[in-house]
């Protein structure tokens, strides 16, 4: 017997913290193991002592919630039942109240035992014990960051603005001036992009990114302060008639492309909260500095990591590293934007962390030209703040272990795009027979770059 009662002691101690039916099922079950292993699940199961549906082991028996129930209190009050009968009454679901004595009894003899059942200053320390492991996770909870009504408002507005600038069919594409792959350039061309292909095919995926693509717009975007210099449809096609392909034959339906994707950029920024308070000035500064990197950022979306191309729509609209290089991009530029895309597309953004991304490359103080940054530097705040809030919140491990610090990474492998860029544009520009095929968009965010 001080065997049994040295375990029993020790069991108490191990079920201290569970409510009182748990650490009841619990002991139970745990006293008298299943004798064939495994239950039968489809098997009903039956109290012991009355042959009514049981609802586990209570007290080391299989029994029903009433006779749980009239043991505990028999026990507890240390009562003495005496059979009006004689002594071996059969105990049904139906009469199990007639006879308290033989009732008992039967509980005794299926195993139900009282030292399973709590004493009352048990039952308060484990209430109490219960009570303060809710107060404690309640305290966790209310500590853990949330999305504000406000910043949820913001994120709503970037997806909504975002939705509106960007035509996953990309049906607009075949209103620009059809793509011109030469076949005299493109066995020099397909050899550099094929290498390159297997050179990244290896890329560490600890340094990389997201979702997003080229944009597009149900109606005209054209912004105040870019009226005088958006092209429309009718000059966009007629300037490429006389064109002469035999150099840069894919220069023509890029030059539309970017053009057109700027126009969806400038709609993107008109709709960020705060955008519109900024001075023209500085809205102007602003997009032409970080358009060529928020049309990397949203052609991410179309950017396949099976072949490394941007898949935009039908084989027409399939652009590989040798069509960029037709249009008069090199190496120096392309190797890397590549790398760039396979890092923004292994790190599997949500839309929502994408938008905030584009929204704070926008908002970027320390571009060339802005003269309130303060103000700019402020509008950024808020967005970081929101994007490391919803990573906190909404983004679930392992993904969102240093996101926040790999998705700023970006911004500065981005500026290092805009930078060669603009080097290789300056390039094209200065040639006469290739400027003249650029739309005057194009030529007034990059040709006059502020400096």
């Amino acid at each position: 017997m001080s065997q049994l009662q040295s375990s029993w002691e020790m069991h108490q101690q191990s079920l201290a913290y569970l409510p009182e039916t748990e650490l009841e099922t619990m002991a139970a079950s745990t006293s008298v193991p299943e004798p064939t292993g495994e239950p039968d699940r489809t098997v009903p199961r039956v109290c012991g002592v009355c042959g009514d549906r049981a609802t586990g082991f209570h007290f080391n028996a299989m029994t029903c919630e009433g006779c749980k129930g009239f043991f505990r209190r028999s026990m507890k009050r240390k009562a003495m039942f005496t059979c009006p009968f004689n002594g071996d009454c059969k105990i049904t679901k139906d009469n199990r109240r007639h006879c308290q004595a033989c009732r008992l009894k039967r509980c005794v003899d299926i195993g139900m035992m009282k030292e399973f059942i709590l004493t009352d200053e048990e039952v308060q320390r484990k209430r109490e014990m219960i009570l303060k492991r809710k107060e404690e996770e309640a305290l966790k909870e209310s500590l853990k960051p949330k999305l504000s009504e406000e910043q949820l408002k913001v994120i709503e507005l970037l997806l909504e603005a975002h939705r509106k600038t960007y035509d996953p069919t990309y049906s607009d594409f075949s209103k620009f001036r059809p793509p011109v792959r030469s076949s005299s350039s493109k066995r020099g061309a397909e050899r550099s992009s094929s290498i390159l292909t297997q050179d990244l095919s290896s890329e560490d995926s600890t340094d990389l990114f997201g979702s997003d693509a080229f944009s597009t717009f149900p109606e005209s975007v054209e912004p105040p302060m870019f009226s005088n210099l958006v092209l429309s449809e009718e000059h966009d096609e007629s300037s490429s008639m006389n064109v002469n392909f035999s150099h840069l034959s894919m220069l023509p339906h890029v030059a539309d492309l970017v053009s057109y994707s700027i126009q969806k950029v400038i709609g993107f920024a008109k709709m960020i909260p705060g955008f519109r308070d900024l001075t023209a000035e500085d809205q102007i500064a602003l997009l032409k500095s970080s358009a060529i990197e928020v049309i990397m950022l949203r052609s991410n979306q179309s950017f396949s990591l099976e072949d490394m191309t941007w898949t935009c729509g039908s084989n027409d609209f399939k652009y590989r590293v040798s069509d960029v290089t037709q249009a008069g991009h090199s190496m120096d530029l392309l190797e890397p934007l590549v790398k760039f895309q396979i890092g923004l597309k292994k790190l599997n953004l949500h839309e929502e962390e994408h938008v905030l991304l584009m929204a704070i490359c926008i908002l970027s103080p320390d571009r060339p030209g802005v003269q309130d940054t303060s103000l700019v530097e402020s509008l950024q705040d808020r967005l970081s703040d929101i994007l490391q809030t919803y990573i906190r919140c909404r983004h679930p491990p392992p993904g969102s272990r240093l996101l926040y610090a790999k998705m700023i990474q970006k911004l500065a492998d981005l500026r290092s795009l805009n930078e060669e860029h603009s080097k290789q544009y300056r390039c094209i520009s200065l040639q006469p027979e290739h400027s003249m095929q650029l739309t005057p968009l194009v030529l007034e965010v990059f040709g006059n770059e502020i400096s």
